[in-house]
């Protein structure tokens, strides 16, 4: 390729487009609601706004930091200089890349903060300079002393990373407008569509990803053509055409079994996610009816039996996998931080393609427990793997963690997909909080999230403002307050599955409400409406097909779930020694939880973790809960979310409606 183009930026004024104008990450009139956008919705306070500070000030730099010094940007340079000898990280970095510039794009967006534009550009010409003039763009494949594009379709990740490029190009075209990057990102894409389309190579990726790329950069840009493309690559899924690796099968790539006849995910939990994340809007756009069925009782089937209680998905180590039904292990879950951004995506998709509100539930479970833990409060620390008992102290990390697991977050991994997952997800929070309806016979405006927001659209009814303030999830009050509000447009708020009671206040009356949508008709600007929630704690008690955690028991409240950290046992016990009594859960005003139980020593003469039962000494404990996404925030500890418990007969309260 010639390399007269590296050395020079690209001009960036932003050029009229014909896709979606809203700065959402998904945004199609095929689905019957739609997020709002940033513009639309601002979080103001609270725990979410804090987190999308520090998102904004540390942590999109020091992703920049981590790439940059590792040389992950010089990739690109190191292409279009020819100089392709040696190659910095692994053959997926380039998606690092992609996923930082995705973010930046959405900060931008959300704060209109010219330091995330101006990093943005910066990029823009290092990426660009790398590209063939026939749109393959690649640093790790294709070049001089590099394997030949496509040589190693399971593994390369060559189609996974120009599908992030094209997400990434989404958010900057939704953001800003079409400019060189969303150029040289429709020459990636039509240099796809030439490579494999019908007539083409009938291959596909190891990772999907270029999938969701395609469906929604087809969208943003008014091109059919890459839905289409999108579709053929679903479809090509599940023939075991794909070569796997040594101790890897076909499920681990999602091909063993075609898209739309699969009864649950399975294999690699990222990897199924993405997929269903693109399969859902191929479904969506494409009005293929059958299809959306199936990944709806897919997604069912996969939070009822395969999910653990915090929302994390995949049990397995050795393939970052979802396990067989009930196959939960609690000290060896996975539970990729990544495969929880990925269930966000798929669940807020399939929302809005049914309305269901069982799938926000499982959305703001997964929020709330695995995406609010898996970054420290400072925004400079990760964890990749969340598992629910930490055995081990282990140590401090320091600088890049070789393996995914720890008992505290590490700066930077040497497979680091999920910080920059989580920074671009964080960089678009406000697209998760509510919807509209599309339907112009019929305004709505969900809070699907209760999160403190300002809410101002304009609806072909008329300009809609309301104003949500509320602590939760410290506190279960949620008080909205209606500005300018549409003659004819309903409100519809959720009411948590787990709730066992809640009450609306509304022009001096009230009324109790129960687990679902509660649709809110009849209102006029300026009214006010107060949404009241029990979030008092409560025992969950695992499905008893759940071997790992029979006789166990874990403690909620609100939408968070607790976790015992080996700091909070009595010097003289352990983890493994604690057992706990149900009916002894207290919670003080200011919102302490507290358990009693024992410690108990059981005799401690060599034999087999087998046989008769041993005798015990016990001592009496009261042992302090805490949020499990607050966990290793205090140093090395051991931790563990189910705990044994000791009155077999006692009332089993109200559980999560997770398997585990």
């Amino acid at each position: 390729m010639t390399t007269d183009h590296a050395h020079s930026a690209p001009e960036t004024q932003s050029r009229a487009h014909t896709g979606g104008s809203l700065a959402i990450p998904v945004n199609s009139e095929s689905y019957p609601r739609r997020s709002c956008a940033p513009s639309e919705l601002t979080i103001t306070e609270g725990f979410w706004a804090q987190r999308q500070h520090v998102n904004a000030t540390t942590t999109l730099a020091h992703c920049l930091y981590w790439i940059t010094s590792l040389g992950w940007i010089q990739n690109f340079t190191n292409v279009a200089r020819g100089t392709t000898g040696a190659h910095h990280g692994w053959q997926f970095a380039d998606s690092e890349v992609y996923k930082l510039m995705e973010a930046l794009a959405w900060e931008y967006g959300r704060t209109a903060n010219p330091e995330a534009n101006q990093t943005f550009e910066k990029l823009i010409w290092v990426v660009i300079s790398a590209q063939d003039p026939d749109g393959y763009l690649n640093t790790a494949f294709g070049h001089p002393n590099q394997p030949p594009r496509y040589s190693d379709l399971s593994s390369g990740h060559e189609l996974y990373c120009m599908g992030h490029m094209l997400q990434a190009a989404v958010a900057r075209v939704r953001t800003f407008g079409e400019d060189d990057f969303t150029a040289a990102a429709r020459k990636a894409a039509d240099h796809i569509c030439r490579t494999f389309g019908p007539d083409g190579n009938q291959g596909f990726c190891g990772h999907p990803e270029i999938e969701l790329g395609l469906v929604e950069f087809g969208r943003a840009v008014d091109e059919p053509r890459y839905l289409s493309q999108a579709a053929l690559f679903v479809e090509r899924r599940g023939h075991r055409t794909l070569p796997p690796p040594a101790l890897l099968s076909s499920d681990y790539f999602q091909d063993d079994a075609p898209v739309r006849s699969k009864d649950a995910w399975s294999g690699h939990a990222v990897r199924a996610l993405y997929l269903a994340c693109a399969a859902t809007d191929v479904a969506v756009d494409t009005h293929d009816h059958e299809l959306l069925e199936a990944l709806a009782g897919q997604w069912h089937h996969t939070v009822a039996r395969r999910t653990y209680i915090t929302g994390g998905m995949g049990s397995r180590h050795q393939d970052e996998g979802f396990g067989e039904d009930w196959e939960l292990p609690t000290d060896r879950a996975y539970c990729e931080t990544c495969a929880g951004v990925a269930s966000l995506m798929v669940s807020w998709r399939l929302y809005l393609a049914t309305g269901a509100v069982e799938y926000v539930d499982q959305l703001e479970r997964t929020l709330f427990n695995v995406l609010a833990g898996a970054v420290n409060p400072s925004g400079d620390a990760f964890f990749c793997a969340n598992t629910l008992f930490q055995r081990s102290e282990g140590h401090e990390i320091d600088g890049i963690s070789l393996r995914a697991e720890s008992s505290l977050r590490a700066p930077w991994f040497d497979v680091a997909c999920c910080p920059t997952n989580l920074a671009r997800t964080i960089a678009s929070l406000n697209a998760y909080v509510a919807s509209v309806d599309t339907r112009p016979e019929a305004p709505q405006i969900t809070l699907a999230l209760l999160i403190p927001c300002d809410i101002n659209l304009s609806l072909p009814a008329g300009p809609a403002h309301l104003s949500v303030r509320t602590s939760y999830p410290a506190s279960g009050r949620v008080d909205i307050a209606l500005g300018q509000w549409p003659a004819g447009a309903s409100l519809r708020l959720r009411v948590p599955a787990w709730c066992s009671a809640a009450s609306i206040s509304r022009t001096g009356e009230t009324r109790s409400v129960s687990p679902g949508w509660v649709t809110l008709r009849g209102l006029e600007s300026g009214e006010k409406v107060t949404l009241t929630i029990d979030i008092s704690a409560r025992i969950s008690f695992p499905d008893p097909r759940v071997d790992a955690a029979r006789g166990s028991v874990a403690v909620e409240r609100g939408p968070l779930v607790m976790c015992l950290e080996g700091c909070d046992v009595p010097e003289n016990g352990s983890l493994d020694d604690v057992v706990v009594n149900p009916q002894t859960l207290a919670e003080d005003p200011n919102g302490s939880i507290t358990i009693h139980g024992s410690i108990r020593h059981p005799d401690a003469q060599w034999r087999l973790p087998y046989g008769p039962k041993a005798a015990t000494d016990s001592q009496p404990a009261t042992f302090r809960l805490i949020p499990y996404y607050t966990r290793a925030l205090r140093g090395t500890s051991v931790m563990r979310v189910f705990l044994p418990y000791e009155d077999p007969t006692s009332t089993k309260k109200r559980g999560t409606p997770c398997s585990l």
